[in-house]
């Protein structure tokens, strides 16, 4: 029999604060975390924008030795899952231990320690190369290391799909637990990309905005304005529990995963299939594995990048979805105030839509200031809007035509 799924934790560490109510406030406030550029010396950058994690010390949640051997997305991730444990007052024993997994994936790893190591090796030579720079730049590391610190021994693995990496994952995690193979799992995804290689990379794809004397209007999804996304750092995961697992030890339930749609657009290493095409495949894949219908969303939070081609394909494929209700569900983009923060996106979206069911209010996407008449959806313009929500799709895309969809749904101990 297949086992329900659900919510039990969460943690962030974001461009809006350091931990979840941070985040929600920020959302309910229509605020920027978009700002310039302090981590890097970005003068000579195209971009000199970013969603950066301000004020965050990883000196906090390790010591200063285990700081200095580990890249800053590794960090970024132990904070987001100490803050989803702790809030979920889940602790391993010897008897759950074997239960209790992680998967915290990231799309691009410790790049900030690669061009280090790339840089020792240049100018110092390769006897001066330190024996941690592997450990510290595999893309993995982050979810071997919140195993070890917390003595988490189930299933753990590292998902990389670009930008899809943290919904899937959620979803896979979500997978395992109703096959039986957990109890618990650890699950979302981690980026620190703000370096001179990382935004001067995205920039020479085009893909990056550079109003720069903007940064807080910078990233603004369907907008006819959008000159592209804005490159954010974070982390960012969910606790999700089998239902008996979490009844069983008293548990609060916030909300639960019941669909998980997933897809490829086999078309385009950057651009999104005609129309929306894939991405509509896996947002009827999710609702088919949810066992619901197109009628029952109340809000989606929309992949959204404000890419000029992606917020077109993904309204596209919203329109042929729900067909006439389109006009009246309210979809939004929550990377319009904490930009994009590639591998983690999808995680912290998925919690972006567990405060939203929890709080019945509809986050706003905002810097929507001159409509595309390609992108002619409610997108929930500039104010967050109360509402009853207790269905959510969240949307996450990636380079390569990676498509993920989740569904979220308010639990309901008898559903």
């Amino acid at each position: 029999m297949s086992r329900r799924v659900v919510i039990t934790g969460m943690g962030a560490v974001s461009p809006l604060g350091l931990d979840v109510p941070s985040l929600w406030q920020g959302i309910r406030e229509a605020r920027s975390g978009v700002g310039p550029i302090t981590l890097c010396d970005a003068d000579n950058l195209d971009s000199r924008i970013a969603g950066e994690v301000r004020g965050f010390d990883p000196h906090n949640y390790m010591d200063r030795k285990e700081v200095r051997r580990n890249d800053r997305f590794i960090h970024l991730a132990i904070a987001a899952a100490t803050e989803a444990l702790r809030t979920a007052e889940l602790t391993a024993t010897p008897e759950n231990a074997d239960a209790i997994g992680v998967i915290i994936g990231s799309g691009i790893g410790g790049i900030a320690t690669i061009a280090e190591g790339v840089l020792t090796l240049r100018e110092r030579g390769p006897s001066r190369i330190s024996p941690f720079l592997v450990p510290a730049m595999i893309n993995n590391m982050a979810s071997g290391q919140v195993s070890m610190m917390f003595g988490l021994k189930g299933p753990n693995f590292c998902p990389t799909s670009a930008c899809a990496t943290g919904a899937h994952a959620i979803g896979e995690a979500g997978e395992m637990i109703r096959r039986g193979w957990a109890s618990a799992i650890v699950a979302g995804g981690s980026e620190a990309p703000i370096t001179p290689l990382g935004i001067a990379s995205f920039a020479s794809a085009k893909a990056i905005s550079t109003r720069n004397e903007d940064p807080a209007g910078a990233s603004r999804p369907f907008d006819a304005l959008r000159d592209g996304f804005v490159l954010s750092e974070g982390g960012a995961v969910l606790l999700l529990e089998d239902l008996e697992f979490a009844r069983a030890r008293g548990a609060r339930i916030l909300a639960e995963l019941v669909g998980y749609g997933l897809s490829a657009d086999a078309y385009h290493i950057t651009q999104p299939a005609p129309g929306g095409e894939g991405a509509l495949r896996a947002m009827r894949s999710a609702l088919a594995h949810a066992g619901l219908s197109p009628d029952d969303v109340d809000y989606i939070n929309a992949h959204g990048t404000s890419t000029p081609a992606g917020d077109i394909a993904e309204t596209q494929a919203i329109k042929t979805l729900l067909g006439e209700r389109a006009y009246q569900v309210p979809v939004s983009s929550s990377k319009s105030q904490f930009g994009h923060l590639l591998g983690a996106a999808g995680s912290i979206e998925a919690i972006v839509s567990v405060l939203a069911i929890q709080n019945d209010l509809i986050p706003p996407t905002i810097n929507y200031t001159t409509p595309d008449p390609q992108c002619d959806l409610d997108y929930v313009p500039n104010v967050a809007r109360p509402g009853r929500v207790d269905v959510v799709m969240s949307n996450s895309f990636g380079f390569g035509g990676h498509n993920v969809s989740l569904v979220f749904r308010r639990y309901h101990d008898s559903a």
